[in-house]
């Protein structure tokens, strides 16, 4: 099979995994709440159980980069990480307790730590320019996978067998059914999933180039070594410039077996944390990362309760709402994907960031209290909604093309395992922050669009002093240095502020219950 076809098969086995897994939480997302009531769990299992997902990813991805830059091979981590998904999922299928449900989803996300190897993958097989659509494809496969999984379920609850001593419900059935779809992926990747070097599609034009020297050799294998007229400094040893060409990149030698210090070299023996993510483009980045998805959990958590309170949706209107906003995100998946053909990544980044900026904007001053009569209400929160998720594509695929190329290449597993974890982060702190303020979305729609205005000033210096200084190196040019120091203190200055509010919230809820119990007691 020749090297075009791997390449495209294994990428459609990366699809596939990503399908997969924003199939898994539309599948378990919907259920779990309920599973958890028929178990007696106390409400807040429900936090701890979608936090515990991404808690382990965020532990995880970080090691399994690491393994896959040492190593140099994915397929192993893959295949590794899937059994974490088959058992967790398996566990959570059984669920004999509330216990025993949360460590599934904490051993089911273990698994998702794989996804930093396999974007290093994709950043050390893909040029640089094609880069930003690879990465958009791929995320356009979990929201495929979002927007078809609820159509599961409503086969799945329709289950009521049992399977030996197992029972197979609405609430158990998810279980079975994504651990069954993790072992047929894990024939997929061991079938359709190749560790092709970057360099393989040259490997294979040098080695007919070879065949054809030989040939050549062949038919003047019976001249003479020196013609009569021929002088004597061309029969000589090979030239400095005669070996360079003999060596194809990435330390691997054209013709014999390269030497083992050039193979077996140490991915990290020069690496350094602090010249490697403390620079001002990649703070920016990770910053971007941490904010954006803050924001989407954090609105993710409030758009349930708003919905219910000024609009009485239930389950069928949220469903269609999901299912909407599912296309939309899909079709901007698509749609920056065409446009980083045409733009530059950091265009993509700074007009993603201002349409946050606006939808920010906008929910605070429409949503935060709504006014008006039902439908300019409902007006207002569907374009609160659409810009929202407008602008998710354009800052998601931006970050992540322009964070690979501002990274090193041969560490490029553990650098996308340290940006998953700063998300992973976001997405717990997200609706834990926000849980406890829905009734204070002037104080929460406040902080997120403050960390959005600094995040986008902050880029646009940082594009400012790269283009100025046409920047491309492993240090923060020394004119430009002031900015992350200064982006630094105010984002400390906002979340303290936050945090300051946030605890005198939590003080007063604990001092009014306390009240209570001494009440009762009395």
């Amino acid at each position: 099979m020749d090297y075009r076809r791997k390449k495209k098969l294994t990428f459609f086995t990366i699809g596939l995994i990503f399908l997969l897994s924003g199939i898994e939480y539309a599948v378990i997302l919907p259920t779990i709440w309920g599973y958890l009531q028929v178990l007696h769990a106390a409400p807040f299992f429900l936090g701890l159980g979608l936090s515990a997902f991404s808690l382990s990813g965020l532990l995880s991805g970080p090691l399994f980069g690491h393994w896959s830059d040492r190593t140099r091979t994915t397929k192993s981590v893959v295949l590794f990480s899937n059994v974490f998904e088959i058992v967790g999922n398996f566990m959570y299928f059984i669920g004999y307790s509330k216990w025993l449900l949360l460590s599934s989803r904490l051993v089911a996300g273990v698994g998702a730590g794989a996804a930093s190897s396999i974007f290093g993958f994709i950043t050390q097989s893909t040029a640089p320019e094609d880069r930003a659509n690879v990465f958009a494809a791929v995320m356009a496969c979990r929201q495929v996978g979002l927007l078809i999984g609820p159509a599961f379920n409503i086969f799945l609850r329709l289950c009521d067998f049992h399977l030996g001593p197992f029972l197979v419900d609405k609430y158990t059935s998810p279980g079975l059914f994504m651990c069954m779809m993790w072992a047929l992926l894990q024939l997929v990747v061991l079938l359709m999933y190749w560790d092709l070097p970057p360099e393989a599609e040259d490997k294979e034009k040098e080695v007919e180039a070879e065949e054809e020297e030989e040939e050549v050799e062949g038919v003047e294998e019976d001249k003479p070594l020196m013609g009569p007229e021929e002088p004597l400094e061309t029969y000589s040893a090979v030239t400095p410039e005669q070996l360079e060409a003999l060596i194809i990149p990435n330390g691997n030698a054209a013709h014999g077996s390269p030497p083992p210090s050039i193979t077996d070299a140490d991915p990290f023996q020069n690496f350094s944390v602090r010249n490697e993510f403390l620079r001002e483009e990649v703070v920016i980045l990770l910053t971007a990362q941490f904010i954006t998805l803050f924001n989407q959990t954090a609105l993710e958590t409030m758009v349930t309760p708003l919905t219910q309170k000024y609009f009485n949706f239930r389950e069928l209107e949220n469903s269609v709402m999901y299912f909407l906003c599912g296309v939309e995100v899909i079709a901007g998946f698509f749609f920056v994907r065409w446009l980083s053909q045409k733009v530059a990544d950091r265009v993509v980044l700074v007009v993603g960031l201002i349409i946050c900026n606006v939808s920010c904007a906008w929910c605070l001053i429409f949503l935060a209290k709504p006014r008006g009569s039902f439908t300019w209400q409902l007006t207002e929160f569907i374009i609160g909604v659409f810009l929202q998720l407008l602008g998710l594509p354009f800052v998601a695929v931006s970050q992540v093309s322009l964070f690979s190329k501002v990274t090193a290449v041969k560490t490029q597993g553990f650098s996308q395992g340290v940006r998953r974890s700063v998300g992973g982060l976001a997405t717990i702190l997200g609706p834990l922050c926000a849980g406890g303020l829905t009734e204070h979305l002037y104080v929460m729609l406040g902080m997120m669009l403050a960390l959005l205005v600094l995040l986008t000033v902050s880029t646009h210096c940082v594009c400012a002093c790269a283009c100025t200084h046409n920047y491309v190196g492993s240090t923060s040019p020394p004119d430009c240095e002031y900015t992350l120091c200064v982006y630094v203190l105010m984002c400390v200055c906002v979340w303290v502020h936050f945090f300051k509010w946030r605890m005198y919230y939590i003080m007063g809820e604990v001092l009014k219950y306390s009240n209570k119990f001494i009440f009762i007691v009395l």
